[in-house]
């Protein structure tokens, strides 16, 4: 509910394979695509260095759907030519951050997946980089469902409007946000 994993990937990568073992077929059913922050690369490549055959069935992101479920394109001619997905919460155990901040100084879109906890220092290191404080962003919680919330704000408010806001929720930055007034078809808003 909290959008918190309670097993760890470990497990459930034994847990796939011990099944695999004893069953014809095993279905690991992930939401979004499970090769985008899915880790279904790392149960994939589990399983390949065991010997067991797998198949791998692409979703869609949530990086795409919940932006496009709240009315957000994350590209619009004449607004921004691309759009990157990032990681919003990086392993503790790293000794640095391994996200690329100085390449986001252009006016593409940027989503950042799991990073509502880190949304302070998401924002600050934006700020830093040159980006106004004015700049446009949305936070998405619960996309793509009923109980799917949007919050707009910019880099200099979203922290504060989006305190009570559950997870799991991702983030857009962007001047795509700016067309969500026209755009926006799904759902309740905020």
């Amino acid at each position: 509910e909290d959008g918190r994993h309670i097993v760890p990937q470990d497990d459930i990568n034994e847990v796939i394979y011990q099944n695999a073992l004893k069953h014809e077929n095993v279905v690991r059913l992930k939401g979004g695509d499970p090769f985008v922050f899915g880790r279904g690369g790392e149960e994939a490549l589990y399983l390949y260095e065991r010997g067991i055959e797998f198949e791998v069935i692409p979703g869609i992101t949530s990086a795409i759907s919940a932006p496009a479920y709240a009315g957000i394109p994350v590209t619009h001619r004449g607004v921004s030519v691309s759009f990157r997905v990032v990681t919003g919460h990086e392993s503790p155990n790293k000794k640095e951050s391994q996200i690329p901040w100085e390449t986001f100084k252009t006016d593409d879109t940027i989503v950042f997946l799991m990073g509502l906890h880190n949304l302070p220092k998401i924002s600050k290191k934006l700020v830093e980089i040159g980006k106004p404080l004015s700049y446009p962003c949305a936070v998405i919680s619960r996309g793509t469902t009923v109980h799917q919330s949007v919050v707009v704000g910019t880099l200099g408010d979203i922290v504060e409007k989006t305190k009570d806001v559950p997870t799991p929720a991702l983030i857009v930055v962007g001047k795509v946000v700016e067309l969500r007034e026209q755009l926006k078809w799904f759902g309740e808003n905020v």
